[in-house]
């Protein structure tokens, strides 16, 4: 056993037990709570994992501070949302590759998200490639919402797949998480702008850094949301996963268009105009 997991939650009861149950092979399991109001911290300890309590400032601090200071029993963890699980074909890639000889300092893997009970396959950005094995010595997170790992060495990649359910709390929470998601993707908008982003990154070898340079070139773009709902749902062919993939790209769409709301108000405060 060479691996520890960390989970960061904030009123997760309805989904805590599960993604526990899914790394119960695992001896050292981190849940880092937000201040959950529910029973997430009771069902955690009761499934034997260490809980610690830390508020949530922003994702990327929230992340780096988890990775400094808990003090993981092994010298790899294997990070998951309490919305996502780790199937026996993960868990046991990664006890074969994420060992102490390893030449890596991370490991990608893929993940697939699931909506009214089928798999997003083509409406969703499949495949995203997420840094979830690590050696928590050598990875540091930047960005305040969606933040992007950057790790000091190799990078591997796994063939097994992460499985999430983003909607497991209802259409209403997905809504209302991404509604405080947006402020902060207007102000990270905003920021940019205001940088010299390079544009050999849109070719760079390291799918962070061409997701951060297509994600900076896509904020510069005018009608966004059209063209969010246009390419998840046509160019991805989001219609092959008939009504939860037109939903999915709808959704989409609404969430870009909060953010350029958002970015333009705050540009307008920036310039003392009126909002």
């Amino acid at each position: 056993m060479g691996v520890s997991a960390l989970i960061l939650t904030l009123d997760e009861e309805i989904n805590i037990g599960e993604c526990l149950d899914s790394l119960a092979w695992c001896d050292d399991v981190v849940v880092l709570d937000s201040g959950s109001t529910d029973r997430t911290r009771s069902t955690a300890e009761a499934r034997g994992a260490r809980v610690l309590t830390r508020a949530f400032d922003n994702w990327s601090s929230h992340q780096n501070w988890a990775v400094r200071e808990l003090g993981f029993r092994h010298p790899w963890v294997l990070y998951l949302d309490a919305d996502e699980r780790c199937p026996g074909e993960l868990r046991d890639e990664v006890l074969r590759r994420a060992t102490p000889q390893a030449p890596e300092c991370a490991l990608r893997v893929r993940r697939k998200d699931f909506f009214m009970g089928r798999w997003l396959k083509h409406a969703q950005l499949y495949p995203t490639w997420l840094v979830r094995v690590f050696r928590p010595e050598r990875i540091r997170y930047e960005r305040l919402v969606n933040p992007v790992a950057v790790v000091d060495g190799p990078i591997g990649e796994l063939h097994s797949h992460i499985t999430h359910y983003p909607f497991s709390h209802g259409v209403s929470h997905w809504i209302a998480r991404h509604n405080r998601y947006s402020d902060l993707e207007a102000v990270e908008a905003a920021n940019a702008h205001q940088g010299n982003g390079s544009a050999h990154a849109l070719w760079s070898s390291d799918p962070n850094e061409r997701r951060r340079a297509l994600k900076e070139l896509f904020t510069r773009l005018p009608a966004r949301p059209l063209i969010k709902f246009a390419y998840y749902y046509g160019w991805r062919r989001g219609f092959l996963d008939g009504r939860a993939g037109f939903t999915y790209a709808t959704l989409q769409a609404i969430y870009e268009y909060m953010i350029a709301c958002k970015g333009v108000e705050l540009q307008r405060r920036r310039r003392g105009l009126p909002v």
